[in-house]
């Protein structure tokens, strides 16, 4: 399976100036496959070590009892019979369970620059959280996270471009090359874009769903042999949550924000509020747990912005926020579309909080920041973006969407450019100033606006 990461490792790797790597996201997005098998193979072929921090006790009692970076380095020498110099790569996986390793980073980085080394963890920052915040007991405020002294990468499940280039690589191909010259697609392949991009929002983007899904896609129970996978990883999240909290408290809302997600989506306002859920809480019981959910990797946030929109786009934490899941098939798993449904109605039923939470993912794979946008007399747009200092609305909609939306965003703001993401061809009004992309373009448009910072 190819990620598009492998060109962030490589370039990590070849840059003089490199740091150690710290390897972050969510449960079973594909970190160790990564590494392992996509990089450490090709560029350290039998001149690589993996160490996983939850597999080898020995190492993680000697690490948390010696901090001294020489007799670490020594006993990695000794006890794994492995090089360790610009040639070898070290990994050392699932550091969560291994929080020294991390503050060792910083040595690595001022005395044994010369050594790649990756380190790799799911929920790293909030056992830190934990370790430094403790009530009632004994917090290791000793503790120092590594600023400064490392290089950081996130992963996140496969966006609809890296979904598209494992399914069917020649079509990927046939699509980014219409897309560069920002011109529509065939109906026929149009049609089948679309059944593709369909199957995309039940399936999501774990590695191992979609690598089931691509290996049995011939079977007639395909589908619903790709529920029980992501059950599976849905039941694994929640479990999760008893991981690192403060208390049984902390996790019982935890549960209720993250399993509610759908719910709070599909009602009119799509704000997320916890007195719908339970009345004895208000928002403000949820910071904590909102953060635990946010800084796993596995829930994203976006803020409300009124009106007349300023840049820097920034968030006002009390203001109104929506939340959405952070992979699209545990998005489609919870809102309780099941494979016999999704089957029997798979020309595009769905509503449109399906493709919100899709651009949600989009976006935030990319590191983008989410926003969305009210104005009077219930106009909205469901995200913006900032493209060089322009104010861009992007637009959900299964089809043409309402155009008193744009009416009102422009009366606040430069008549500008307005994104659709629609079921709809490409194309590009210049009388309204209107771009409509095709939900299957949407992952090569962001992609070209981070590289170019082109909009058309």
């Amino acid at each position: 399976m190819e990620r598009k990461y492998t060109k962030s490792l490589e370039k990590w790797y070849k840059n003089p100036d490199r740091k150690p790597l710290l390897l972050l996201g969510a449960r079973q997005v594909g970190k160790t496959y990564l590494v392992k098998e996509l990089f450490a193979e090709k560029y350290f072929k039998n001149k690589y070590l993996r160490i996983d921090c939850s597999d080898e006790p020995e190492f993680v009692k000697f690490v948390e009892e010696n901090d001294n970076l020489n007799k670490v380095i020594e006993y990695i020498s000794v006890h794994y019979d492995f090089t360790l110099d610009k040639n070898h790569l070290l990994f050392i996986d699932e550091a969560q369970e291994c929080l020294p390793i991390i503050k060792m980073m910083k040595h690595f980085c001022e005395n044994r620059r010369d050594i790649p080394l990756i380190v790799s963890g799911s929920l790293v920052r909030i056992k830190i959280n934990r370790q430094t915040h403790k009530r009632g007991g004994y917090a290791d405020k000793s503790f120092l996270f590594p600023v400064g002294r490392i290089n950081q990468l996130i992963i996140y499940p496969l966006t609809f471009d890296e979904f598209l280039m494992n399914y069917k690589n020649n079509l990927y191909k046939y699509l980014l090359n219409h897309f560069n010259k920002k011109i529509e697609i065939e109906p026929t392949m149009h049609k089948e874009l679309l059944s593709i991009f369909n199957d995309y929002l039940f399936v999501g983007g774990m590695p191992e769903v979609v690598n089931t899904f691509i290996l049995n896609k011939s079977k007639p129970n395909i589908y619903q042999i790709i529920s029980e996978k992501i059950e599976e990883i849905y039941s694994d999240y929640l479990s999760d949550m008893d991981l690192y909290q403060v208390s049984k408290e902390s996790i019982i809302k935890s549960r209720l924000v993250y399993k509610n997600i759908y719910t709070q989506l599909n009602k009119e306002n799509k704000n997320f509020k916890f007195s719908d859920i339970n009345k004895n809480y208000k928002n403000r019981d949820l910071e904590t747990p909102i953060e635990w959910l946010i800084v796993a990797n596995i829930i994203n946030k976006s803020y409300l912005l009124k009106e007349k929109v300023s840049l820097p786009l920034i968030s006002n934490e009390s203001s109104l926020y929506r939340l959405y899941l952070s992979d699209m098939g545990l998005f489609t798993y919870q809102s309780g579309l099941n494979a016999k449904n999704f089957v029997s109605n798979k020309d595009y039923v769905l509503s449109g909080i399906y493709f919100e939470n899709y651009i949600s993912i989009e976006l935030t794979s990319r590191g983008i920041e989410l926003f969305y946008w009210k104005g009077k007399r219930n106009s909205e747009f469901e995200f913006l973006l900032d493209v060089n200092g322009r104010v861009i609305p992007i637009d959900a909609k299964k089809t043409k969407g309402s155009i008193n939306s744009i009416n009102e965003f422009r009366n606040h703001n430069k008549k500008d450019i307005v994104i659709k993401v629609s079921s709809n061809n490409y194309g590009y009004s210049e009388n309204t100033k209107i771009l409509t992309i095709p939900y299957y373009y949407f992952s090569l448009f962001l992609n070209d606006i981070i590289d170019k910072q082109l909009l058309i």
